[in-house]
């Protein structure tokens, strides 16, 4: 009875468990302790489990999209031909407007140069006849002047000229110009010490330009 008497008043554990606790609240302390662990354990394997969830729902995820990618592989494959015929005979049309532009802006400018050639072909008969008229008048002397007729003839070929320039036919400048062999015909040369060198001292024949191209060139007396 004693012994029994001593174990209890040191306070030893009366739950009938194996905790080799000392007391009952040594044994509270101790069963919290395992309740905790426990939980922490259920919760760890509740983490693994959602991981591999996861995982598992990935996996598919990816398998799926290659699936998927591979439909959509196949269907791109499948609309390819159709895009490759398409794009071929958009290519065609496209070559042939090309080529039809082309003749067009070709056949414009085989006209341009046919209207020129025919253009300057006209000129070129014109110019003998303004060459007369320019001889005739320098012909007239002080006293025919004032004649009617003298004035007539003045007034027609100051017409021709403002015609001729209206299309494009102007006349040469030469005297005094230095000889440049792509409008000027040198077929004289002169010592003359009062002109400078390689300079055109006279004209014998007035050269014109149709446009851009020379119609006839000026024959001309050039110093040395």
């Amino acid at each position: 009875m004693m012994n029994e008497d001593v174990k209890q008043t040191k306070g030893e554990c009366t739950c009938g468990c194996d905790c080799g606790c000392e007391n009952e609240k040594d044994h509270e302390c101790h069963c919290e302790n395992s309740n905790q662990e426990v939980e922490e354990n259920q919760s760890k394997l509740q983490e693994e489990e959602e991981l591999c969830c996861e995982a598992g729902l990935n996996a598919e995820e990816k398998a799926d999209g290659k699936k998927s990618f591979g439909k959509k592989k196949e269907k791109k494959e499948k609309k390819d031909k159709k895009d490759e015929k398409i794009e071929e005979l958009t290519d065609q049309v496209k070559r042939q407007m090309a080529e039809f532009d082309n003749f067009r802006k070709r056949s414009e400018k085989e006209k341009c140069q046919m209207f020129e050639i025919g253009a300057k072909s006209i000129v070129e008969k014109i110019l003998p006849v303004i060459d007369n008229f320019e001889r005739g008048l320098a012909a007239i002397t002080d006293d025919m002047k004032d004649h009617s007729f003298v004035e007539g003839m003045d007034k027609v070929y100051r017409q021709m000229m403002t015609e001729l320039e209206t299309v494009g036919v102007k006349p040469i400048e030469a005297v005094g110009c230095e000889f440049d062999p792509n409008f000027h015909n040198a077929v004289m040369h002169v010592e003359d010490e009062a002109a400078k060198e390689n300079v055109v001292v006279e004209e014998f024949q007035k050269g014109y330009i149709y446009r851009d191209t020379v119609v006839r060139h000026s024959m001309v007396k050039v110093a040395n």
